[in-house]
C-alpha cells in the first residue's frame, strides 16, 4: 500500500464495533500526531460508514478499513459484504427545508461528501468498496 503510518482494521458490523472503530482512530491520531480537525473529520466519516453497514448492510459479515497517510491526505479503503449500496447514487438531503419538513435518513452520507476531497464506490467480488480521500491541513 502506498505512503505510510497505516491502519488495518477488520470488524463485525454491529453498534459493539463502533466504539472499538473510535478508539482505534484516537489511537492511530495521537501515534500519527494528526490535527484535531482531520482527526474529527476521519472518526465522522468512519462512524457514519460502520453505522451505515450495521443498520442497512443486512447479512454483512464484515466491516474492514484500511488507513494510511501521504502528504496532505489521509485515504482510507472500507469495505464490506453486505448488499450493493452506492453511497454516491443517494440522492441529497434537502437542507433548505425546515428539520420537521425532511425526509429521515441521507445526512450522513451528505456529511461523509462533504467531509472529503474524493469519494469513489465500486462494487467488486461481491463487496462493496469505497474510496474516501480527506485532506489534511
Amino acid at each position: 500500500m502506498a505512503g505510510s503510518m497505516e491502519l488495518s482494521l477488520r470488524l463485525c458490523p454491529g453498534a459493539q464495533a463502533v466504539p472499538v472503530l473510535l478508539d482505534r482512530l484516537e489511537a492511530y491520531a495521537e501515534e500519527t500526531g494528526l490535527p484535531m480537525g482531520p482527526s474529527q473529520r476521519l472518526a465522522l466519516v468512519c462512524e457514519e460508514w460502520l453505522a451505515n453497514v450495521a443498520m442497512h448492510g443486512t447479512g454483512a459479515s464484515y466491516a474492514e478499513l484500511s488507513l494510511w497517510r501521504e502528504p496532505g491526505s489521509l485515504h482510507l479503503r472500507l469495505a464490506d459484504d453486505g448488499p450493493p449500496f452506492d453511497p454516491l447514487a443517494a440522492p441529497p438531503p434537502d437542507t433548505s427545508r425546515p428539520l420537521e419538513e425532511r425526509m429521515a435518513g441521507g445526512l450522513g452520507l451528505h456529511l461523509m461528501r462533504r467531509m472529503t476531497r474524493r469519494l469513489d464506490y465500486a462494487r467488486e467480488a461481491g463487496c462493496n468498496r469505497l474510496l474516501a480521500v480527506l485532506d489534511v491541513a
